[in-house]
């Protein structure tokens, strides 16, 4: 389950909540109880990685190009 931030738009109070996809969006201040709370939009807290990724994807060093080190070049 995702954790939603809102603010409270009468008195600027923030509050996080658990809630899941399919529920409805906080309205009412937990601190004022007033019903002017906002949905806020934040950056995601997870990071994608593991097989079927782009393979320079989380790479450092010299391993950037794996496909390119895995090619055999032709012998001369």
């Amino acid at each position: 389950m995702p954790i939603y931030e809102y603010q409270c738009q009468a008195c600027g109070h923030e509050h996080e909540a658990l809630q899941k996809l399919s529920a409805e969006p906080l309205v009412t201040c937990p601190a004022c109880s007033k019903p002017e709370l906002q949905k806020k939009i934040s950056a995601a807290g997870f990071r994608l990685k593991g097989s079927g990724w782009y393979e320079t994807d989380f790479k450092s060093g010299n391993k950037k190009n794996i496909a390119g080190e895995a090619k055999s070049s032709p012998a001369k």
